[in-house]
């Protein structure tokens, strides 16, 4: 594991990171640092350790509310997408196949 300095909220802090984690790790970072940066420049909280439970909290919302948001926006499928049947057109197709006698032999 690679040690990595960063900045957040104007301290630096060395992290660990797997290897080709760079990215991810950046993109963790900035969200942290504008969340708390957003909260300390609201004026309501001073200290850094309530800043960061606040920001904390705010990031996993976020995240458990991601699931739930995807779910509402996503187009419903149609019976076809989801595999089902249209149980009248089958009926339909059975009382063809079987003619007029009910019987397949």
């Amino acid at each position: 594991m690679k040690q990595h300095e960063v900045t957040i909220l104007g301290q630096s802090y060395i992290l660990g990171r797997p290897e080709g984690g760079e990215a991810l790790l950046a993109a963790a970072v900035a969200s942290v640092d504008r969340e708390m940066s957003a909260i300390r420049d609201a004026g309501k909280v001073k200290a850094r350790e309530r800043i960061a439970v606040l920001a904390a909290l705010n990031l996993a919302y976020q995240l458990a509310d991601r699931p739930q948001r995807a779910a509402a926006t996503a187009p419903r499928p149609s019976a076809a997408d989801r595999g089902d049947t249209d149980v009248d057109a089958l009926i339909h197709r059975i009382d063809a196949a079987l003619g007029s006698d009910g019987q397949l032999l």
